[in-house]
This record gives C-alpha cells, structure tokens and sequence, in this order.
C-alpha cells in the first residue's frame, strides 16, 4: 500500500462513525486511483455489516479529489471513485433504489486542526464520504395475523402437495451471509420438524438474495465467492439434514436474483421450498 495511505490510516484511528441521525463513512484512495484498496475495501464491508439491523431510509456517496491536476480531470475521477463505492453496495446485498445520490465533488480543501503536512492533508482529501439515514422509528404493532406466521408454514407443509412453493418470509438471513439470524433458528427447527413428519414429500430448496444488479448472485462475505443464493440454499438442506431429514427426499438450487418480491429488501434475501413429488404409497 503507498505509505502516505498508511500514515493516513494511522492518522485517523477510527473506521467510522454511528451517530443518531445518520451513519458515516469514509474510504480513502491513493493517488490518481479510483480502484479501492483491499485493506479500505475491508473497512467499507464492516461497515456495511452493521447496517443489516438499519431500517434505510437513504445512502448518499461523494466523491473528492486532492488539489492535484486539472478541474476537469478531478470532476471525473472523483466520481469514477463514488461510482466504486456504490458497485460495491450493489455487490452486498444494499439495494441501489436506496441510494439516492452518487456524485464527484472534485477537489476539496480540507481545514485540519494542528496539521500542516501537506502530504496527509492531500491524503484526506482523496476519498469518497458514505451518508446512511436512517428511517426514523415506528411505533410497535403487534397484528394478531403476525402471531401465527410460525404456525401457518407449519401447516402449509403439513398439507403440502405437488408443485406448492412455501416462501418462508420470517426465515431472515444476514446480508452478505448464508447463516440466518438468531430469531429464525426457532422458526426453521419448526419447519424441519414438520418435514420429518411428511416423509412422503420431495422438496427442492431454492436461495434467493436481493439487490444485486439485474439477476446475478450476490458474493458470500464468508467465502468471498459470487454463489451467495446458492450458500444460503445449501445452509438450510445441511440444517434440515441435521435435524432428520433425509437428503434423498431433497436438494438445494441458487435462484440469484432471478425472482424479486419487491418492498422489504430482506424479504428477498429468502429461502423457498417447491415440493417436486409426494409419494402416495407411503
């Protein structure tokens, strides 16, 4: 890495900031480039991972340049920076439709308190500024139809026939991740239950992710590899297979973005069963 980048890092200590009206962020470049360094790309997904428990309302991403070179040759790499930035939200499951501005600002003078190292005072002048608002809180409903989605997926299986597709919507993943989050655990042991007991039926397990461009996978953050529906699909057969189901009555499909809900994006970032065949003589 140049080492006036490293001085920076050093320099700024902290990697982002959490404050109650909105989340910031800040990635740093090296000179005259728009690619994002591994170690500030690494930076910018732990970011993002705190951002799965944030209901957005908004993502603004700006893009700066140093002093250095012509007005119009800095108007365009420091949106070809910001453009960097919002491919990697795209690639990790953060939904463009909530990002509503992605600009190059061009070159910025930075006013830094007891710093006169023209160096560093370039240094942080190359970066792009990430602005989450969150949506303000809503008041909590509870709808009685709410209290028995656990229930009605049950019995959905229970009364399973050829060519039913279950979409479970309370089955929540992690963004970027194939492992559920700790509230749908108790949700699908339920659902294996049920499997168990109608061991006449064959089901496929299909994996969906959302936000992605148009119908590609999302990368698995774990893995780092572009199979992420695919991950999130094998993660609830070696669940349910844990659990008692056999795998000669079931396999698991990568559906990528193929299919969208709408609304919610953790809506899509789902698991479906289709039930291919139910065994009568059994």
């Amino acid at each position: 890495m140049n080492k006036h980048l490293l001085l920076i890092l050093l320099l700024l200590n902290a990697t982002f900031v959490f404050c109650q009206d909105q989340l910031t962020h800040e990635v740093y470049f090296e000179t005259d480039k728009y690619d994002v360094p591994i170690t500030e790309e690494n930076r910018l997904l732990l970011f993002i991972s705190k951002l799965t428990d944030v209901d957005i309302e908004s993502i603004s991403i700006f893009g700066f340049c140093d002093d250095i070179g012509a007005d119009t040759y800095n108007l365009k790499l420091s949106q070809q920076r910001a453009d960097a930035i919002r491919a990697i939200f795209a690639n990790n499951e953060i939904s463009e439709s909530l990002i509503t501005n992605v600009d190059g600002k061009g070159e910025i003078l930075l006013k830094i308190v007891e710093e006169k190292n023209i160096i560093k005072i370039r240094g942080l002048n190359r970066k792009v500024e990430i602005i989450v608002k969150p949506k303000p809180p809503k008041p909590k409903v509870v709808k009685a139809e709410a209290l028995n989605k656990e229930k009605d997926v049950v019995e959905l299986i229970k009364d399973g026939a050829k060519g039913d597709k279950i979409i479970f919507k309370n089955i929540l993943f992690k963004t970027g991740y194939a492992s559920v989050t700790p509230a749908s655990k108790k949700i699908l042991n339920d659902i294996a239950t049920a499997l168990v007991e109608r061991e006449d039926i064959y089901f496929t397990i299909q994996g969906h992710v959302c936000c992605t461009q148009y119908s590609r996978d999302a990368v698995d953050r774990r893995t780092k590899k572009r199979n992420l529906s695919e991950a999130r699909a094998k993660y609830v057969y070696d669940y349910f297979a844990k659990k008692g189901v056999s795998t000669k009555r079931m396999r698991h499909l990568g559906m990528r973005r193929k299919f969208p809900l709408g609304g919610d994006p953790q809506l899509d970032r789902r698991v479906e069963i289709v039930i291919t065949y139910v065994d009568n003589a059994k």
